[in-house]
């Protein structure tokens, strides 16, 4: 299994698109566990890529291709998820997405993906997310997590401005809240009055489950 999931981060961290979706294709055929998959074989050689475009190995065009590799390979597994929904009771509904002031999409995608996998209904609003669209989506979808990722110190005052906002909405069901993102922590979690801090996508599902099983 291990050099299974060393082939599939090669796939993505090397942006082999063909081999991304084969790969992916045969964890479906070999009924490997698609949480396990995504997240220690497709999702770290994304992760990867992200860090040598950090330090400056890879450029844009590299990360991009990267991330087509791994949207290859979540494209094949998603019947396969949406499957499993109908078979199985669905933990609960979750709302996603990056801060306002923030295009970082690879982190926030992948926990996406996790949750999706892990048995959670999930509504990926992408990046750039104004307060009130996350609000407003939240309600309208009766979320019972949102889900918030800021990458820039400079964004992270979106996730309070966005709890704050919650908290002023008259409602009978709010979500529980959860923050994410390289600069953010367990201490900041609690000082904008989050629910939760998860610091990889495979926390945020555990935490996600202990929070709506609370």
């Amino acid at each position: 299994m291990d050099d299974f999931l060393t082939r599939c981060s090669k796939a993505v961290n090397g942006y082999d698109t063909a081999l991304a979706e084969e790969l992916a294709q045969e964890a479906l055929d070999r009924g490997f566990e698609l949480a396990e998959v995504i997240e220690e074989g497709f999702g770290r050689g994304l992760a990867r890529a992200g860090k040598l475009w950090e330090e400056g190995e890879y450029f844009l065009p590299e990360l991009m291709m990267a991330s087509e590799a791994m949207k290859a390979a979540m494209t094949r597994l998603a019947p396969a998820m949406e499957k499993s929904k109908l078979k199985a009771k669905r933990l609960g509904k979750v709302v996603i997405g990056t801060v306002e002031g923030d295009i970082h999409d690879i982190g926030k995608s992948l926990v996406a993906a996790i949750l999706t996998a892990g048995g959670f209904d999930v509504v990926d609003l992408g990046t750039d997310v104004p307060v009130s669209q996350f609000v407003d989506t939240a309600l309208r979808e009766k979320a019972d997590l949102l889900c918030m990722s800021a990458l820039l110190t400079t964004t992270m005052p979106a996730q309070r401005r966005t709890i704050e906002a919650l908290r002023k909405v008259e409602s009978n069901s709010f979500p529980k809240t959860l923050v994410g993102g390289a600069p953010t922590n367990e201490s900041w979690a609690a000082e904008i009055g989050a629910d939760g801090y998860a610091p990889d996508a495979m926390s945020a599902l555990e935490l996600a489950k202990r929070l709506l099983a609370a």
